[in-house]
């Protein structure tokens, strides 16, 4: 079973790897670490793991003799640089190669580089990062502006942009950031690692992922006996204790995607029809996702009412648990959950308040996701009921924690954000909810807490996050309030006077 903050890769891939960390990093550390890169990556208009602007009228456009080169000269800066240079047209990346025959010819240490696509010109764009040594860094300067095109200097005083997050439910396209943990072509402690079968079938389902744009249909799987196999399988055990050990608000929404054919032990759903299902019932949309995504592009997805959901399933070999969320933890834990209202409210709040939060921000909202979504508990009187999707596809840490072996807290979002958890072994804290509307009023306090100087609004006319950090943004939400108020206010008056 796997947490939510997060989903899965295939070729094409996006995951990035970190100098000095793990490859394979526990949930914990790889959440903290996907926070601090995903300030940077998620955006066409940040550079990569520098977390440095595009080239803009801030920044420093070299010209030889300038009073920058000369301060560098001098030693103003640490020797370490970042440098952008672009190509036109034709040249791609043959300007790169130019640009690395510098750095070896004033030898000028490379350290990293990055490209894409230029949005001025059909060429490409390239950020490095090299260290130099202070007396040469003139003549390299000098020798790249010879070489290639637009040669801008990056520099510590360059005061860096608001973390860019998704404005319009189309921009989730650039949400697809992928971490590298779990993966069955890499991770010997998966199930599936030695199946070669598997792990074809495993990339061909990926593929459908890779390809979705927003606005298209989400292409069908067809399943084969094995898949539907391990499907039925673990449905029928979970079937078994849902009546005893899921909220019952799962409980409800599950009885009827069966009643209405959506569910059943013989065939796995398809995400576009149980897509439909969930818009008609709360707004919320299926997104297929490749596999296990950073915390911020799926937190910032939530936002706009859209699951990213994975069409693969668990190896057969091991049924009753998944290193990461497959569509048996994705469609019988999560989607019933969406169904509510007041649960996909809940959801929708924890997505709003990640956007634009500083990265230690979203590592404790993505903590507070994992201890309510995914392993959450609520009281129904004098009981307490699963309401956490990874409890609710796991049959025996459903069991185990509805027991009195862990320990049941409450629900406080401060020390919940804190909460160390591990993923792979079932959890020894449980956070125990009075109401999903508790949760609610305790997660807006929290948010509040945050660093975020501004606060955002979602438009479900246009699909489309409104920032309110202008006064004429203010201003048009306060009319939208009002025509509400004035609606509601009718409705009572009506409603008093029968």
């Amino acid at each position: 079973m796997m947490s939510r903050p997060v989903s899965k890769p295939r070729p094409v891939r996006r995951a990035h790897t970190f100098e000095g960390s793990t490859l394979y990093p526990s949930r914990k550390t790889s959440l903290i670490e996907d926070a601090r890169r995903d300030s940077s990556s998620s955006s066409v208009d940040i550079w990569g793991p520098f977390g440095l602007p595009s080239p803009t009228e801030h920044d420093d456009v070299f010209s030889e003799g300038t009073e920058e080169v000369t301060n560098l000269v001098n030693g103003d800066i640490p020797k370490r640089l970042c440098v952008s240079f672009s190509s036109r047209g034709d040249a791609g990346f043959a300007s790169l190669a130019k640009a690395v025959k510098v750095f070896e010819m004033t030898k000028t240490k490379l350290i990293h580089v990055e490209s894409r696509a230029s949005a001025a010109n059909d060429g490409f764009e390239f950020l490095v990062q090299v260290d130099a040594k202070s007396c040469i860094v003139r003549s390299l300067l000098a020798s790249l502006k010879k070489t290639v095109d637009s040669v801008v200097l990056h520099t510590e005083e360059v005061p860096k942009r608001a973390i860019w997050f998704p404005r319009h439910i189309s921009d989730l396209d650039k949400c697809t950031h992928l971490t590298m943990s779990y993966e069955p072509d890499l991770d010997n402690d998966h199930p599936g690692f030695t199946d070669k079968e598997y792990r074809t079938r495993r990339t061909e389902i990926a593929s459908i992922a890779f390809q979705y744009k927003y606005g298209k249909h989400i292409e069908k799987v067809s399943y084969n006996e094995s898949e539907i196999q391990t499907w039925g399988y673990v449905y029928r055990q979970l079937q078994q204790l849902f009546t005893t050990h899921a909220c019952k608000e799962h409980v409800t929404a599950f009885s009827e995607l069966e009643n209405v054919g959506l569910y059943s032990p013989d065939f796995i759903p398809q995400l576009e029809d149980v897509s439909n299902f969930l818009k008609a019932k709360t707004g919320f949309q299926l997104r297929p996702v490749a596999g296990l995504l950073t915390a911020r592009d799926f937190l910032a997805s939530l936002a706009f009412r859209v699951f990213q959901t994975t069409q693969y399933i668990r190896h057969s070999s091991s049924p009753m648990h998944t290193p990461e969320p497959d569509c048996c933890h994705e469609l019988l834990g999560h989607i019933p959950m969406l169904a509510n209202s007041e649960f996909a409210q809940f959801s929708q709040e924890i997505g709003l308040a990640s956007l634009g939060v500083s990265d230690d921000d979203i590592t404790k909202l993505a903590t507070l996701y994992w201890f309510t979504v995914e392993f959450g508990l609520c009281r129904e009187g004098e009981q307490v009921r699963a309401y956490g999707a990874g409890l609710l596809s796991a049959p025996g840490e459903l069991m185990y924690a509805l027991s009195d072996q862990p320990e049941h807290r409450p629900f406080q979002p401060a020390k919940v954000a804190i909460q160390e958890y591990q993923d792979k072994n079932y959890q020894s804290v449980y956070f125990v909810s009075e109401s999903f509307e508790d949760t609610k009023q305790k997660l807006r306090s929290f948010a509040n807490s945050m660093t975020r100087n501004f606060e955002v609004r979602y438009d479900p006319f246009k699909q489309t996050i409104i920032p309110l950090d202008t006064l004429d943004n203010v201003r048009d939400t306060v009319r939208d309030l009002k025509a509400h108020i004035t609606t509601v206010t009718s409705a009572l008056e009506k409603i008093t006077m029968h």
